[in-house]
């Protein structure tokens, strides 16, 4: 077995969060879960039963700053240097851009973006004072590329794609690495249960809209991408010496990802003209 790791992984309560820590686990290495209930804390830590300490709960809501700080310096107390840091807590929100209410976003953007910022925020200190470390976060295929339906969610992820990118050059030079992973679509229950739905009320956006949600919900359960092996895939990850930055998981994914950008790539290359036409002819370049 390679050298044994600690991992920090929010929301190990099902899905993805779930998959990863019991592979983490299989392999030897020390896990430390959050939850929000105390009965989920302790069905996690019956995954390590016969090896106590190795699957360790701590119970939080990542939107609350103050908890994820205090949480994480706990662990580094309490159990010890975390090598890596997966940011997996987070839900779905489906609804059509304006149908869907102003709060239901700012709830999709505190449990997605700000929830999984807090978590990295409060590792990052601790990792660069030792100069190793691996920050992951979970964002989805749905921060490189998008469907109708899910505006709320695709803006959430695009928003954490762009923090890790930024952040992967900031570290780069402090021996901590950073992943984005980006799921497509797995056996999980993010399409079911752990999705919230705004309801419809506007007629004119039935054609776009209802075709995506009876999509999702005849899929919900038949997904391509197996938890199991996505959990396979980041464990190896973690184990890499040169591991990438953005980490696209799912045939699905690949295929949609690169699709989207092959098609935003062909937009910005037909209007390049005008892209160039606003420049000060005494203008200096950057990058």
């Amino acid at each position: 077995m390679a050298d044994q790791k600690t991992f920090l992984v929010t929301g190990v309560s099902s899905g993805f969060g779930h998959a990863f820590a019991r592979r983490f686990l299989a392999a030897g290495h020390i896990v430390v879960g959050t939850v929000r209930r105390p009965e989920d804390a302790e069905r996690f830590e019956g995954l390590a039963a016969g090896t106590p300490g190795r699957a360790v709960s701590r119970l939080l809501d990542v939107t609350d700053d103050d908890a994820v700080f205090a949480t994480v310096a706990d662990v580094e107390r309490a159990v010890g240097p975390i090598d890596v840091v997966i940011a997996n807590a987070g839900y779905g929100h489906e609804g059509v851009f304006e149908e869907s209410p102003m709060a239901e976003m700012r709830r999709q953007f505190d449990v997605n973006v700000f929830g999984a910022v807090a978590t990295l925020k409060a590792a990052l200190p601790f990792m660069r004072e030792r100069r190793r470390g691996h920050l992951m976060a979970v964002t989805s295929m749905g921060g490189l590329m998008t469907v109708p339906g899910l505006t709320y969610y695709h803006g959430s992820k695009y928003a954490l794609e762009g923090i890790l990118e930024s952040l992967a050059k900031e570290v780069r030079g402090l021996g901590i690495r950073v992943t984005a992973i980006a799921p497509g679509s797995f056996r999980t229950d993010w399409a079911g249960r752990s999705m919230v739905r705004t309801e419809r009320s506007i007629p004119d956006y039935d054609e776009v809209m209802n075709p995506q949600r009876e999509h999702r919900h005849a899929a919900n359960g038949k997904q391509l991408g197996d938890p199991d092996k996505a959990a396979e895939a980041v464990l190896s990850v973690a184990d890499s010496p040169a591991p990438p930055v953005h980490l696209v998981l799912g045939s699905d994914a690949l295929r949609l990802v690169t699709n989207g950008r092959m098609d935003v790539d062909e937009e910005i290359a037909r209007w390049a003209d005008l892209s160039r036409s606003t420049d000060f002819a005494d203008g200096m370049q950057l990058g």
